[in-house]
């Protein structure tokens, strides 16, 4: 399948990307992933691996699409995690996940 990616054209197969990314370890999944295989990946890990450019010259959303076009299962954030995470809230919920729910506000 022809696709571009940073504005390069990449002739990808599906059996060309699993060749590639058997062997690597996937990295912490933080937003969209991609299922290689029985493994999860970050998409932009993907991206780097399968074009060798740095992750900055392209987006998540030009990986996605080809790895869709190729037949991967794609992933928009990690499993089980809450949308909106961020900020405060995220303080004060891992606050009290670690059972400080008394905690005041924290500067940040």
């Amino acid at each position: 399948m022809r696709c571009v990616i940073a504005r390069y054209p990449f002739e990808l197969t599906k059996a060309g990307v699993l060749a590639s990314m058997k062997g690597v370890r996937p990295e912490l999944v933080t937003g969209a992933s991609v299922t290689i295989g029985r493994r999860r990946y970050p998409v932009k890990q993907v991206g780097r691996v399968i074009t060798r450019q740095d992750p900055r010259d392209f987006t998540a959303g030009e990986v996605v699409r080809a790895m869709t076009g190729l037949g991967f299962t794609c992933h928009d954030r990690p499993e089980g995690a809450p949308v909106g995470v961020g900020g405060p809230a995220l303080v004060h919920t891992t606050s009290a996940l670690l059972g400080d729910a008394g905690a005041g506000a924290v500067a940040v």
